[in-house]
């Protein structure tokens, strides 16, 4: 029975890319939905009042969602990968075990964004089975502008295999985006509220829904 949640973003707003409308759907079947955002900007890349601003407005759109909490980690972004896994994978344990996550999100490990991968690699070494580890279930989202410019290989590509009707919530994912005004771009830009949208419409069409998120099914174990 899922009861706890942990998603791990490696940047504020790709938790909201691919997983608004199910925070959302699980907030309001009162399950507890944490947040764990893997990075703070480089500095000389990134001031501190930039880092101050987005990780505001990841906590109004989180609030907005019904999140329980959010941990921010202070890595720094583009350079994840630069990070021993084993580093990054004992923060992210530390996280799961002191929420007792049973469900956990990762970004897709085909992503072109190194931190992407860097993020999914370190979050499987958290969750191994082992050690009463209390993960029982991990899906991969897909998050845009990211995920569909991966290569055209097999290894790279997102192969949906669990849907999620947001038909209901959809519009909750789309205020949450908004809250990043920092992050949206125009149209036809991928990080559009058109394009989440379409993305929304195509995932939802799939399995007959207005509106649906996809997901990789990593593992499950069933007692």
């Amino acid at each position: 029975m899922i009861k706890n949640i942990l998603i791990i973003a490696p940047h504020p707003d790709d938790e909201v890319l691919g997983c608004g409308g199910i925070i959302k759907k699980f907030a309001l079947r009162e399950k507890k939905v944490y947040i764990l955002i893997a990075s703070r900007g480089k500095p000389g890349m990134y001031s501190e009042d930039r880092v101050k601003n987005v990780r505001k407005e990841a906590l109004a759109a989180h609030r907005l969602l019904g999140v329980t909490e959010t941990r921010f980690l202070d890595y720094q972004a583009p350079e994840l990968d630069l990070i021993s896994v084993s580093e990054l994978a004992s923060a992210i344990e530390a996280v799961i075990r002191e929420f007792t996550a049973d469900t956990l999100f990762l970004p897709h490990r085909g992503d072109i964004h190194h931190d992407h991968k860097a993020v999914f690699n370190a979050g499987l070494v958290a969750a191994r089975p082992v050690n009463n580890n209390s993960v029982k279930r991990i899906y991969a989202y897909e998050t845009l502008s990211e995920t569909e410019w991966a290569a055209p290989f097999g290894d790279d590509s997102f192969l949906p295999t669990f849907y999620v009707d947001i038909s209901a919530t959809f519009n909750f994912k789309l205020e949450a985006m908004n809250c990043f005004k920092s992050q949206l771009k125009e149209f036809p830009n991928p990080r559009s509220l058109q394009s989440i949208e379409a993305l929304a419409n195509l995932r939802g069409s799939a399995v007959g829904f207005t509106h649906a998120e996809a997901f990789m099914t990593i593992r499950i174990i069933e007692d």
